[in-house]
């Protein structure tokens, strides 16, 4: 039996049982989609995870923990085990290896979203996703003291427009008797969207925080308050930040650096490679990656099983027609040949239907997904994914085999005395 009669066979034996090969095929289909998109949206959430700061040497903090320092610097979650004194920061942004320094303070909030108070420094020199630099959708960077800059989840979710009036609160929980109300600030800038917690801070100037707390002492308002106008009269140099992040010079200075502030004596504090740090918090929250992965993977299993099913079921009904062609001189190895090679022609019109459902996926839901941060280009489907699909068509294949040793061992007399 030459490949194309083979092919003929193959063909009219599956439009012969339409519905059940359709079922079959949506099912390889679904289950090469859920794979290869699972496998690869993992990957990407992690490659888009680790870049969510990128181009910072290291971060720098009070002691504690590094996922700690990370969480509350970059992600702006949790708080500081103890600030750094202004003196400290201005000794290790002068040290020779030093290219540039951003300062950080938290503490404050505006109905759900961090206020981090920094320099212009940050939009000049923070960076994220393989070195790309903050831009404006609308506005510029805060100027004076009671300008602000908001990320873009904040302008799309509270509606704020350029000259709008915000009001801070003085920690994470916006509350009447804790907002500066007092001292309003204008928004001067909505920054374009990131898809890293940028996107949900709001940006003041360390003199801007200096500002709302000249009157607070321990956390509440003094009786002799301080206006707005007032407050710009009197000196706002910061006397403590929470965190700094560092660019050196070079990168081969890194780990001295690190281990002089690790060293530093005057107070204790932490620096930080971010990548390190990324790759703990990932081992710490990258369960999920897995359990979907071993979801995507049973799914596989579960249509691997309905395909041999079906094959095995149609195999009775089959009996017949294997046995006009043993009877027209087909070998038993060509039977085999032919069932195993309806399982592979299943497997691969599968999967390519499974990939090209893949691509139109990601192309659709580029916009939607990179609103939650995760940028798939067409790209990321590559080797990995390839073999992949190989695998499954080889299972298939090895799926297929286990009828057709059925049909194998039958015999030509058990065909033909079958009863209808």
């Amino acid at each position: 039996m030459n490949l194309p009669l083979l092919l003929k066979l193959t063909f009219k034996s599956i439009l012969n049982r339409r519905f059940t090969s359709y079922l079959t095929l949506f099912s390889i289909c679904i289950s090469v989609f859920l794979l290869v998109g699972v496998d690869t949206v993992r990957k990407e959430a992690k490659h888009s995870f680790t870049n969510t700061i990128s181009g910072t040497d290291l971060l720098v903090g009070a002691r504690s923990g590094s996922v700690q320092l990370l969480l509350y610097s970059v992600f702006r979650i949790g708080n500081a085990t103890n600030n750094i004194g202004w003196d400290s920061y201005e000794k290790i942004s002068s040290h020779q290896s030093v290219a540039w320094s951003i300062p950080i303070s938290l503490g404050d909030s505006h109905k759900g979203f961090r206020v981090m108070g920094t320099t212009q420094a940050y939009f000049e020199h923070y960076r994220f996703a393989d070195d790309q630099v903050l831009a404006f959708k609308a506005g510029k960077p805060f100027s004076v003291v009671y300008d602000t800059v908001i990320g873009a989840d904040v302008a799309e979710k509270l509606g704020y427009q350029l000259g709008d009036e915000l009001t801070l609160a003085h920690g994470v929980y916006d509350t009447d008797f804790a907002r500066h109300d007092d001292k309003p600030f204008v928004l001067t800038g909505i920054l374009e969207r990131t898809g890293t917690p940028v996107d949900r801070t709001i940006h003041v100037s360390l003199q801007g925080i200096e500002a709302l707390h000249i009157d607070w002492k321990t956390g509440t308002r003094s009786r002799e308050t301080v206006s707005a106008q007032q407050a710009l009269d009197l000196d706002l140099q910061p006397t403590q930040i929470t965190a700094l992040m560092l660019g050196l010079n070079s990168k081969m200075e890194t780990f001295r650096v690190q281990r002089a502030i690790n060293n530093y004596k005057k107070e204790p504090m932490l620096a930080v490679l971010p990548g390190l740090a990324l790759g703990e918090l990932w081992q710490l929250i990258g369960v999920a990656e897995n359990a979907l992965l071993i979801i995507a993977v049973f799914v596989l299993v579960n249509s691997f099983v309905g395909l041999l099913t079906v094959i095995l079921t149609s195999l009775n009904e089959r009996r017949r027609e294997i046995a006009i062609l043993r009877s027209l001189g087909c070998r038993p190895n060509q039977i085999f040949i032919l069932l195993a090679f309806e399982s592979l022609l299943f497997s691969i019109i599968g999967c390519f239907l499974g990939v090209f459902l893949f691509l139109i996926a990601i192309v659709s839901s580029q916009p939607l997904l990179q609103e939650y941060g995760l940028y798939i280009p067409i790209s990321s489907f590559g080797s990995e994914q390839l073999v992949l699909i190989a695998f499954v068509i080889g299972v298939s294949f090895l799926i297929g085999s286990i009828p057709g040793y059925r049909a194998y061992k039958q015999s030509l007399a058990d065909g033909m005395s079958i009863k209808l």
